[in-house]
Order: structure tokens, then sequence, then C-alpha cells
């Protein structure tokens, strides 16, 4: 593969579900994808998410929130929305050539760390199934 493909993961504020889904993309496939995230508008990052990618011992240096509108202009093979808000603001997105649409429930709802684990492991299998399929072509 001669250039790497290029995803932007969008939910509402930046603050778990897209940043997982960054990490785990940059941890799952490095040769072969550029990942990056962002949100409808910036929120602040949730300590629980950072927590839950650091157990499980995935690399979160350089995770922030970020608001769509640094990626304007850039254009992305993918881009991924991950809750219901993000997928509805379609027009805000940068160029792609896909947008996906993945929906996630918002653990933030919790105050415990449970639903982040859940989250994580819901985000990294559809994660590992969008490897491989986009992978092989």
């Amino acid at each position: 593969m001669a250039d790497k493909i290029r995803v932007l993961f969008v939910c509402a504020k930046n603050d778990v579900r897209s940043l997982l889904a960054e990490a785990l993309l940059r941890h799952t496939d490095p040769s072969n994808f550029e990942a990056f995230s962002a949100g409808l508008e910036l929120g602040e990052v949730d300590p629980r998410t950072l927590e839950s990618l650091e157990h499980t011992g995935i690399e979160t240096s350089g995770l922030r929130s970020k608001s769509i509108d640094e990626f304007k202009g850039e254009a992305f093979h993918y881009v991924i929305t991950l809750c219901d808000k993000s997928s509805e603001e379609a027009s805000r997105m940068p160029s792609s050539g896909e947008v996906i649409v993945w929906s996630f429930e918002d653990p933030t709802t919790s105050e415990r760390h449970e639903p982040f684990r859940h989250a994580l492991q819901e985000i990294h299998d559809r994660i590992k199934m969008f490897v491989t399929v986009k992978t092989r072509q």
C-alpha cells in the first residue's frame, strides 16, 4: 500500500469515543492508516478515556480534544462518525471519499470505569474489522 489511508473519527465533543477510535486505529495498524479525531465542538478529554487506553497498553501521548474546524481543507479517505449527533452533521465534515456511520453509547453517563472499558472493546472490535476489510482491497 503506497499511501496510508487517512481516517477521521468524529463525535460530538471529541472527549471519549472518537479519541478511543483514533488511538485504537493507530495502535492496530500504523503502517497502513493515519488516524485523526475531532468533535463538532471542542470538549475536554475525560480522564477515564486515557485511563482505559493506558490500562490496555495503548499509547495516549498527543491525544487531545480537537474541533472539526482544525481539519478544514484536509482530505480523508474515510470520515467515521461515532455518535448520532455527528452523523446528523455530515455537511460540516471535511472532504472524504466516504462517510461511515458507527454509533456507540456514550460512556460518560456513568460515574464508573466499566462503561469506558466496554466502549473501548466495542470500538476496538469494529476497528479490527475495518482494518481487515480495507487492507484486503
